[in-house]
């Protein structure tokens, strides 16, 4: 269930959230699989909210629930009407179109006029520093041009809700000191951002709060340092055992 509130501080709220889809088993069976389940949490206006976790815990339904892409199956969701974009690795671009078409069509997606993207086209080919292949085909760009480009288009967007799944670190050690220092600037500005990344540094760079999920679930919540250190110690377990048995 989504319901719309005129709570000014919050921006989004989950109560007892699951989401599940069909994977199948056997050529005529299948079962239910809870991508997330019984997570409840809330976002304020203005905070920056880093969510970490292994692969496959899903955290990327997370965001693809708060970006109002899905639907939870089960629980209640709470928000206040904010604009929200989701950013991640190859999401929204058609192959076969150019950099600078996906830029335009990716750009009216989250909200903006065809006239003010292309009015902003210089920034966005600037930023993400595409100026030779802008006009070639998505298709023939790598993962790190793919996520440069979305960025550029996301920050000219300049969404009140910025949603984004381990964007921010990828490409060369320039364009990560570019995307952290606009991103600074976003969370300066009072915008409301969650952040998916496997980088510790940049979770405790840019984040006033952390939510750790494993297996679908909140597993600890709270103070940024406290929860990646607790975090760090659950992944390195398995490397403790292997050394022994070695």
């Amino acid at each position: 269930m989504n319901i719309i509130t005129k709570n000014n501080n919050l921006v989004l709220s989950l109560k007892n959230i699951g989401v599940y889809y069909w994977r199948r088993r056997r050529v005529f069976s299948k079962e239910r699989f809870w991508a997330i389940k019984d997570i409840s949490l809330d976002l304020n206006h203005g905070e920056t909210l880093g969510i970490i976790g292994r692969n496959g815990v899903g955290k990327s339904t997370l965001l693809k629930l708060m970006a109002g892409i899905i639907d939870p199956d089960r629980g209640r969701m709470v928000r206040n009407g904010e604009r929200a974009s989701l950013l991640a690795l190859q999401a929204g671009f058609s192959p076969h179109l150019s950099g600078r078409e996906n830029a335009i069509l990716n750009g009216m997606l989250l909200g903006m006029r065809r006239r003010d993207v292309e009015s902003k086209m210089d920034e966005i080919i600037s930023f993400s520093e595409l100026y030779d292949f802008i006009d070639d085909p998505i298709k023939s760009y790598s993962s790190g041009m793919k996520a440069r480009l979305g960025f550029a288009i996301a920050f000219q967007a300049d969404p009140e809700l910025l949603l984004i799944d381990e964007v921010i670190g990828v490409g060369d050690e320039a364009f990560r000191i570019k995307s952290t220092n606009a991103m600074k600037k976003r969370i300066l500005s009072g915008r409301t951002v969650v952040l998916v990344s496997h980088n510790p540094f940049i979770i405790n760079e840019l984040c006033d709060r952390v939510v750790w999920i494993k297996n679908g679930t909140v597993h600890l919540e709270g103070n940024v340092e406290n929860v990646l250190k607790a975090y760090k110690e659950d992944i390195e377990k398995p490397n403790k055992v292997s050394a022994i048995n070695i």
